[in-house]
């Protein structure tokens, strides 16, 4: 097994970070819209249950990959072994795998509060990005 470099840890972390707190915050921004929305169904209540699951998930990765990006840097003040990143990396991973899979339930549900048709549209893309996103990972 190869072992990866904290350098790449480092790199991986910031663009993890930066990708999360673009995502999470487009989340909070729907959650913010739904908020003052006068629409009380069932289906934006789901909309706004998954929007805020984005948003959680991907503040967890942003936490995370801080912890990793910060013990991963030179200069950290205190001795690090691979152990000490397992939790963090884990957690964020994981995180960010959720926050994507909630953000594109949110978006596959979106279309809904429209029409039948654009319902099906934003569901079929919706599928269709977390299939590509699945083959890009493996």
């Amino acid at each position: 097994m190869t072992e990866i470099t904290f350098e790449y840890w480092n790199k991986l972390a910031e663009q993890t970070i930066t990708i999360s707190s673009l995502l999470g915050g487009f989340s909070i921004a729907v959650i913010a819209n739904l908020l003052v929305s006068e629409m009380n169904t069932k289906l934006s209540k789901t909309i706004m249950v998954v929007s805020t699951l984005a948003a959680s998930f991907f503040l967890i990765t942003v936490f995370a990959m801080t912890n990793v990006l910060m013990k991963t840097t030179v200069g950290y003040p205190f001795k690090v072994v691979d152990n000490d990143l397992s939790l963090p990396r884990i957690l964020g991973s994981i995180s960010f795998f959720l926050g994507i899979v909630s953000l594109i339930a949110m978006i596959s549900l979106a279309g809904w509060t429209k029409s039948k048709k654009m319902g099906r549209f934003t569901t079929i893309v919706g599928i269709t990005t977390l299939v590509l996103i699945l083959f890009m990972t493996t």
